[in-house]
């Protein structure tokens, strides 16, 4: 039997067909296959196929080409997020890879005197004053009066290492009223930690160990380049448990939230946070938040505890945590202007009032009421009352009660503002104008702001 001799395959015209019917098509003679050979039908029918197979592939090239640029211009490339492959074990490995560099900050306090009742935090000038430390469940309180025991366990994360030893960063509230420190890492090794600086304005502290030992330390990230909904994971000792790891995502990448520096319900600050739904829960404080690639991307630094709020925490970005490290490492302290004042903002003043059976006065930075209230203009609704003043507010000449309304040309109607305007505006050594009222009479005052010495802190 020859090539094609099937029928159902075969592209010769069925033996049903007469020859005589058969025609010539576009001039050229029709041959019968016998006058063709096999050779000649190999040929033609292998370069049948080639062109056959080289249609096929350069249409198939060029639908790929294109879909492939669909699919991109469609959904463009996401900076840190989940790359393909098998999610789990990414999380895996970005979680090892940090989890060893994260510690636990133990905060050991002498235990109180409990014949005398427990004081409240000190205020800090210009309206600052300290955040009350994280205190897990168990707390010892039955140590002898005067020993150190734990009072507050919170995290930290191992930055750098240099000339033999570790950094660790973690949370000013975290180490906040220590007399000593203790780093735990990963494999329950206790190590003394030195407080190398704080600042409680942005909540953020270096300590540093001994590096024996310590191999690996967490790489930073750039906190720019979240995305909202990027999934991320928070690592630390939450409740006191030990090492811990939670995940979520990025719920919004630059939150603006006002702070109350002094824990005291007035809202004296604003700070700028990663905020997400990963679970930072008390103790998870200092720790890391991290990005799918086990790179650093916030600090957890505090949690919004209310009823009916979940699933809401809130991270440093580590963008902005860099430049405070840095003036940590470098100076213990992060440099700002000194204003010298112990403020209450006129609205809290004129609410006070509205309560019943209040005195109408204001209360001095000892807790003291001192004589009665500021005397005002009735026009004037909006300031910081001065409860004291201490280094160049006082030497300047500024008294308890005075009401002041205006730095240079800047209106000022709360301590945020004041801070704001202090912080953001002026440097250690400039002039400043501060207008106020005394007496109901405004007078204005310019002297020159100073660096805090640590004898005002």
């Amino acid at each position: 039997m020859g090539l094609f001799d099937d029928e159902f395959y075969s592209t010769a015209v069925s033996r049903r067909t007469s020859k005589k019917n058969r025609k010539p098509i576009s001039g050229f003679p029709l041959r019968s296959r016998r006058s063709w050979g096999a050779g000649r039908l190999v040929a033609v029918s292998a370069a049948s196929g080639a062109v056959i197979v080289l249609v096929l592939t350069l249409a198939i090239g060029s639908g790929g080409t294109q879909a492939a640029a669909v699919s991109e211009a469609a959904s463009p490339p996401a900076a840190g997020l989940v790359a393909p492959g098998d999610a789990i074990q990414q999380t895996v490995a970005a979680s090892a890879k940090v989890r060893p560099a994260v510690v636990s900050i133990v905060n050991e306090q002498a235990a109180p005197d409990r014949s005398q009742s427990g004081s409240g935090s000190a205020d800090n000038a210009d309206g600052g004053s300290s955040m009350q430390p994280d205190t897990p469940e168990g707390q010892a309180e039955d140590a002898p009066e005067g020993e150190l025991q734990p009072a507050s366990v919170g995290s930290g994360v191992i930055f750098a290492k240099k000339d033999g030893k570790a950094y660790i960063i973690t949370n000013n509230h975290v180490v906040e009223g220590a007399s000593a420190l203790k780093a735990v890492r990963i494999n329950g090794e206790s190590r003394p930690a030195k407080l190398v600086g704080s600042d409680y304005i942005t909540d953020l502290a270096v300590l540093e160990i001994d590096g024996k030992g310590i191999d690996i330390v967490a790489e930073l990230g750039d906190s720019s380049k979240l995305q909202s909904g990027e999934m991320v994971m928070a690592i630390g000792n939450p409740l006191g448990l030990g090492d811990s790891l939670s995940m979520g995502i990025v719920s919004k990448t630059k939150q603006i939230i006002p702070v109350s520096l002094s824990q005291d319900g007035n809202y004296d600050w604003e700070q700028e946070v990663i905020q997400t739904d990963a679970s930072i829960n008390q103790g998870n404080s200092g720790g890391p938040l991290i990005d799918m690639q086990g790179k650093v991307i916030g600090i957890n630094s505090m949690k919004i505890a209310d009823v009916g709020v979940e699933g809401v925490g809130f991270a440093i970005p580590v963008n902005n945590v860099i430049p405070i490290v840095d003036q940590l490492m470098a100076s213990g302290k992060v440099p700002r202007p000194y204003l010298g004042v112990y403020t209450l903002d006129l609205a809290s003043y004129f609410a006070q009032q509205s309560l019943p059976g209040s005195k109408g006065s204001a209360q001095g930075a000892d807790g003291e009421a001192e004589g009665s209230g500021p005397k005002l203009p009735a026009e004037v609704k909006k300031g910081v009352i001065v409860l004291e003043s201490v280094g160049p507010a006082l030497d300047a000449g500024l008294q308890f009660n005075d009401v002041i309304v205006q730095l240079d040309d800047q209106p000022i109607s709360s301590t945020m503002e004041l801070r704001k305007y202090l912080y953001g505006k002026k440097q250690i050594g400039d002039k400043i104008k501060v207008t106020f009222y005394r007496d109901s009479k405004q007078e204005s005052v310019t002297f020159k702001l100073q660096d805090k010495a640590d004898d005002d802190e």
